[in-house]
């Protein structure tokens, strides 16, 4: 989908500051903004409180503001703003993510309003790292290199599909088809 006159005014509003431009551009990208934090914090089980929302959605702003601008000037117009901005969203929202460390959601942490003591969090990061890499070792030698590269490092299926030569779009399916036979192998190794 190309870019929309309403969007490509909104986007040369920005870029020459003009009056009240940044907060129509919030106004229209806020909710893709909340959509997208959602949807990536959703994907890699991890539950995040309103404040973290908010927190996040405050961190794409500031990367799209930083440097005058400067992902705005370097968007081409070869797609729709909003599937610009999902990118850049995604990006900046993985990275806070990991960086800011917040964990997967377990069944029975579901209130994020315990905390764990930290000894206890050690003991427990390391059975999961040995759950994952007995996982891991379920699946054959392209699909762990694709879970381990989307779910443990962070990388986008662009990255993927740069690292490992498997097609962008298929990255999704592959990580779908993996994560069941994941499930599986958990389900048989607790039964």
């Amino acid at each position: 989908m190309a870019l929309s006159d309403i969007d490509r005014q909104l986007l040369q509003r920005c870029l020459t500051r003009q009056p009240h431009a940044w907060e129509d551009f919030v106004d229209r990208f806020l909710g893709l903004v909340f959509h997208v934090i959602n949807h990536t914090s959703t994907s890699r089980s991890i539950a995040i409180s309103p404040h973290d929302l908010e927190d996040l959605a405050s961190e794409v702003f500031v990367a799209i503001l930083a440097d005058d601008y400067a992902a705005l000037r370097r968007f081409r117009g070869q797609s729709s703003l909003a599937t610009y901005l999902t990118v850049i969203s995604r990006r900046v929202v993985v990275k806070e993510l990991l960086k800011r460390r917040l964990v997967p959601n377990h069944a029975e942490h579901r209130d994020m309003e315990h905390v764990e003591d930290h000894a206890h969090g050690v003991e427990e990061r390391l059975s999961n790292h040995e759950e994952v890499h007995r996982l891991l070792s379920e699946l054959d030698g392209e699909e762990a290199d694709i879970v381990r590269l989307y779910h443990l490092e962070g990388k986008t299926y662009l990255d993927i599909s740069r690292e490992t030569g498997v097609p962008e779009n298929s990255i999704g399916p592959a990580l779908s088809r993996a994560r069941a036979k994941m499930r599986r192998a958990s389900a048989a190794a607790s039964s």
